[in-house]
Formats: structure tokens, C-alpha cells, sequence
């Protein structure tokens, strides 16, 4: 059968480009990713021979490495699973992960940090480009009688054509190039192997020109060695080889557990947010093994939703060897170990915020607003998530640093609640009316402007018996702090503006009155008692779900100007309006909110200044 040729497709040729132009900055990374890739197949074969043993056969599960320098060539070969005409075509011709376009639009032009993406990405294949100018791959499937040649340039297209392999499995040839020939080095590919694959659960060997090949790794489990026997560099080549993640972990956490339930589990946080962290199409979770076979690549079961960000694996023998997704879905021992799982990781980060401030600062800038998830999903630990969030307030500056134990130890003698104020982002919060009364008083507000942060404070209501409350609520203590203010006279004195703005507005607002809570501002809009939130609201109907409708209260400082101004122009209907529109867009304005008729805003401001028309009485 003569080959046939195959075109890639547009978003692989790019990746192709990308390789053979040396994306990597460390061009030795293609042999981790190959032979990882092999490995992988190695793994797959042993799970597929759970259902059919006799997939397995009687040879031993190895990775090999074959070098010949005179044809300048160098193979990696497994006797993994191997692939069918369709297998290869779906992986070595296409790049299969949706993601492809979002991938190549993140890619900085950091060589370093490129690499990781690739890697992460799971397209490791195509490294092969950097330092060979064709690749020969032959392969197998196990279960399918013929075999597979294909071979690219990485040029643009690849051919097809039936081989005569008798064995199952993989090896993918690299025809290097003249300036790579360091990579036919035996001395070289020991050094790489050890740096990068030494903690593979599988042997991976060297065939020299003669005598049986010989193993150059460990080929034992990190996982399943004693600690005392792991070191620090130890875990950290393992993180790379699990994550395809070049930066090192921030930190990590090893157990072995016996009795009832029996299982060991490696959990690592990494220092960096993947570029599609959230992706909700992608699948998420730690590896499974069980008894040291692999079973599923990312197990979301294991870990909840808001650990996702967690890496690593867990080896039981709790579980099945024939374990499933739907198997793992409410089941008890999965279950018990998630709960456990969950505890191991919290204590992780409980260790690094007490011991490694600056660690905990760079987890919370990559990781906080998946973490503030748990608070609304994880009833059973939301206490424990609370003292780990972090929150920029009024006595800070923007970041977001303050803990929630920080925030109650500073609490004044007379304040009772927890106060914060939620909005679109930290320096429009700063700036916000609804500030002003609590600085009077010297009480610090948490500044909330992530999206998720209305879902927070909606499901966690009090910390350590002190009640969380919002500064935008009408009903908030302050206003009763600050005894200069006699509400009753201010009550009595603007009883006829009061009564008269909820018209003027066109029943836009619930009701308006007085409050000491403004001492620079003329007015705000508040939150009535048991409403939702103007930010949460706008959230909704952005999202398409159904808000109600909810009428802010307005509140007006009545020492400003301009307050003084509404009470003496109140016997002039299109003056009151006017006047009342301006203190009711600003209110609008200073807390983030769009209004509903800018350019009338903008045409009362400006009769205002001038001086024009019925604004003329405002002028005195």
C-alpha cells in the first residue's frame, strides 16, 4: 500500500512553526515528554488489561531508548497500548483539545513560560520537531492486527501507510539534526533521563549495540518510598513530571494512610494559575491509582470543584481495579478519602499562611477567587475557608491581605460587626460615600471586588460570632456612632424634601431620609434592610437570570450645600426635579452604576454650573 498524505490542520501547523523554531528554552524537555508519553501508554495498556488480561502478555512494561549514530537517529520505543490508522491520525495529525486557539493566543514569547503551557497543554508530541527535522513513528494498537507508519517533516503535512510491526506498542524515531547530535550521547540521555523521568513506575532502558538493554532509572513509584528515603528534589522533578509544570511547587503534602481506609496520597499547590483554570469544559482532579495500576488521569471526584487547582495523586486499594466514573460518583470510600483529601490540603495552606507569608501572598494572587468558591459550596469547612481568605479594607493598601482574624483583633471597643462593601473594584470601593460615615468613626471596612465576592458574604454570615454586614445597607451601625448628629431636628427640618424626592424621581427610590453616614457627600443609595445588593443585582441580569425589583434607599447629608439648596428650592417643581436628579445620578455614579439617561444627567449638571433656566434659584 503506497502512503497517503494528510495535511495538519491550520492551529498544528502554527504549534509546528512554533516548535521547530526552538519555543523551548531548554531544548531537552522533548525526551521527558516522549518518553512521559509512553509511559502513558504503558499505563493504559495495564488498565485496558483489567477487562482483557490477555492484552498483557508475558513482557515486562518498559520504556526503551535506542541510539544510532551512524543514521543520526535516536527511538523511543514502548510496549504500551499502541495506536490503531485512527488513533494516529486523531493524535499525531490534529491537535484533539479544544482549547487549541485560547492555547496559541496565551503563548507570551517567554520561551520558559511557554514551555510549561506546551507541556500542560499535553501536545509534548511535537517537541520531537525541535531537534529532529523528520519523525518516524511505528505503532500497534494491542487489541488491532495491523500496524501504522507515519512520518512528517513537521512542514505541513504527514504521510500514512501500513507497516509490517509485529509487536504492540510504539517507538517514535527522531532523524536529528546536524547541530543536535549531542542527543546521541549516551552520557547525555542518562543525565536527562535522571533529571527529569527518574521517578517513572516503569523501567526505562538503554539497548546499547550489544548485550540486553539496561535500566537507567529508578523505576520505583515516588509515591510508595518512604519519606525519609525522598528528598526535596526528589518531589520537586516528580511535580514536573506529573504537572508538566517547570516552576516549582509552592508546596506539597505526602501520607500514607492504614487502617479503615488505605491509601497514600501526593498533593502539590503549584505557584502559577494554568491559563485555563477557568475553562469549565476542562476536566479537572488529581490522578487515580489503585494498587499502582492507573486508572484515571484526572479523577474530579477526588477533590471538590474549588480545589481544582490542586495537583498530584492518590493510590488506594480501596477501590476496584475496574473503577469507573459512575462508580466513583457517591461512593462511600471515595468519599471518606475526599473528605480526608480536603482536610490534607486545607492544613497545606494553614501551614503556609502562618509559615510562608510571601508563598501564601503568591497562592492567594493565583488561587484566591477559586478558593473564596468553597465558602458558598463546602457548608462542612466554611469556617476554615474564612480564615484563609485574604481582603484589601480601608486601612490597607490594595491588595488584598487582610484575614478575617486580622480584621476582628482591630475591631474598636463599641463595633459589633464585621463591615464590608462590595462593588466593581477596589478604587471605586475606596472612593465610595458609603465610607464616609465609618472613617468618622474609625471603622475599618473590607473592600469586596471580585464577582464571586456577593455569593461569599451571602453564604458566610458571621465569623467568629461577630455578624458579617454590608456598609451599603441602610440599616448599617455607624450612623448610631456619631453623637454630633441629631437626627431628629435634620427629620423634622427636610420632612417636606423627603416627601417630596420618591415623586420627583418618578418612584425610582423606596424612600429618601437623612443620615450621618455622609459627612463629605451630598448623597448615596443603600441597600433597604432585607435587598439585594445594587452590584448583585446587576450581576443577575448580566448572567440573563431573573432579578427582582428592588428600590434603593437615598440618603442625603443634610450639612451639604447642595442638600440645603434641594430644601429651598422645594416650592419649585422643575427646580426641585432638576436638583433631585443630580443628587440621585451622582448617588448612582459614585457607587459604580450606570444611569438610565446620561445625557439629561449631563444637561441638568450643566444648566447647574451655568446657571440657566430654573437652576438659576440654586445659584442664590
Amino acid at each position: 500500500m503506497t502512503a497517503e498524505r494528510h495535511e495538519f490542520q491550520t492551529e498544528t501547523r502554527s504549534l509546528l512553526r512554533l516548535m521547530i523554531h526552538s519555543l523551548y528554552s531548554n531544548k531537552e524537555i522533548f525526551l521527558r515528554e516522549l518518553i512521559s508519553n509512553a509511559s502513558d501508554a504503558c499505563d493504559k495498556l495495564r488498565f485496558a488489561a483489567i477487562q482483557k488480561p490477555e492484552l498483557l502478555g508475558e513482557a515486562e512494561l518498559a520504556v526503551e531508548l535506542q541510539i544510532d549514530k551512524f543514521t543520526g537517529t535516536l527511538t523511543i520505543r514502548d510496549n504500551g497500548i499502541g495506536m490503531s490508522r485512527e488513533d494516529v491520525i486523531d493524535n499525531l495529525g490534529t491537535i484533539a483539545r479544544s482549547g487549541t486557539k485560547k492555547f496559541m493566543e496565551s503563548l507570551s514569547g517567554d520561551q520558559a513560560k511557554d514551555a510549561q503551557l506546551i507541556g500542560q497543554f499535553g501536545v509534548g508530541f511535537y517537541s520531537a520537531f525541535i531537534v529532529a527535522d523528520r519523525v518516524t513513528v511505528k505503532t500497534k494498537r494491542a487489541d488491532v492486527d495491523e500496524s501504522v507508519i507515519w512520518e512528517s517533516s513537521g512542514e505541513g503535512d504527514y504521510s500514512i501507510e501500513a507497516g509490517s510491526k509485529q509487536d504492540r506498542g510504539t517507538e517514535v524515531t527522531l532523524h536529528l539534526r546536524e547541530d543536535e547530535k549531542e542527543f546521541l550521547e549516551e552520557s547525555r540521555l542518562l543525565e536527562i533521563v535522571r533529571r527529569y523521568s527518574d521517578h517513572i513506575g516503569l523501567p526505562i532502558k538503554l539497548r546499547r549495540a550489544e548485550g540486553e538493554p539496561e535500566a537507567i532509572n529508578q523505576a520505583r513509584a515516588l509515591w510508595t518510598r518512604p519519606k525519609s528515603e525522598i528528598s526535596e528534589d526528589d518531589y520537586k522533578s516528580f511535580y514536573e513530571h506529573l504537572s508538566h509544570d517547570y516552576e516549582p511547587p509552592l508546596a506539597w503534602t505526602h501520607q500514607k494512610v492504614e487502617g479503615n481506609l488505605e491509601y497514600t496520597s501526593l498533593l502539590y499547590i503549584p505557584q502559577r494559575a494554568p491559563f485555563d483554570l477557568w475553562d469549565r469544559e476542562q476536566q479537572r482532579g488529581v490522578k487515580l491509582y489503585v494498587k499502582r495500576v492507573f486508572i484515571m488521569d484526572r479523577a474530579a471526584e477526588l477533590l471538590p470543584p474549588y480545589l481544582r487547582f490542586v495537583r498530584g495523586l492518590v493510590d488506594t486499594a480501596d477501590l476496584p481495579l475496574n473503577v469507573s466514573r459512575e462508580i466513583l460518583q457517591g461512593n462511600r470510600t471515595v468519599d471518606k478519602i475526599r473528605a480526608a483529601l480536603v482536610k490534607r490540603v486545607l492544613d497545606l495552606l494553614d501551614d503556609l499562611a502562618a509559615n510562608k507569608p510571601e508563598d501564601f501572598k503568591t497562592f492567594w494572587t493565583q488561587f484566591g477567587k477559586v478558593l473564596k468558591e468553597g465558602v458558598v459550596e463546602d457548608n462542612a469547612n466554611r469556617e476554615r475557608i474564612a480564615k484563609l481568605l485574604r481582603f484589601a479594607s480601608t486601612t490597607t493598601p490594595d491588595a488584598q491581605s487582610v484575614s478575617l482574624d486580622e480584621y476582628v483583633a482591630r475591631m474598636p471597643a463599641g463595633q459589633e460587626k464585621i463591615l464590608y462593601l462590595t462593588g466593581e473594584s477596589s478604587s471605586a470601593l475606596r472612593n465610595s460615600p458609603h465610607l464616609e460615615g465609618f472613617r468618622k468613626v474609625g471603622y475599618e471596612v473590607l473592600l469586596l471586588s471580585d464577582r464571586i465576592d456577593e455569593w461569599v458574604v451571602g453564604h458566610l454570615t458571621e465569623f467568629q460570632n461577630k455578624k458579617l454586614e454590608s456598609a451599603a445597607r441602610g440599616d448599617a451601625e455607624a450612623a448610631g456612632k456619631i453623637e454630633t448628629f441629631d437626627k431628629a431636628r435634620h427629620e423634622a427640618d427636610f420632612k417636606t424634601v423627603l416627601e417630596l424626592l420618591p415623586k420627583a424621581l418618578n418612584s425610582r427610590i423606596a424612600s429618601a431620609r437623612v443620615s450621618a453616614r455622609l459627612t463629605e457627600s451630598p448623597s448615596c443609595l443603600v441597600a433597604p434592610e432585607h435587598g439585594l445588593s445594587r452590584q448583585l443585582l446587576e450581576i443577575l441580569k448580566q448572567s440573563g437570570e431573573s432579578a427582582p425589583d428592588v428600590k434603593p434607599i437615598l440618603e442625603l447629608n443634610p450639612e451639604h450645600p447642595l442638600v440645603e439648596r434641594l430644601k429651598e428650592t422645594s416650592g419649585d417643581e422643575a427646580a426641585f426635579a432638576d436638583l433631585a436628579e443630580i443628587l440621585y445620578g451622582q448617588a448612582v455614579l459614585a457607587e459604580g452604576g450606570q444611569l438610565e439617561d446620561p445625557a439629561g444627567f449631563v444637561k441638568r449638571l450643566n444648566k447647574l454650573i451655568l446657571g440657566q433656566g430654573a437652576s438659576k434659584i440654586l445659584l442664590g
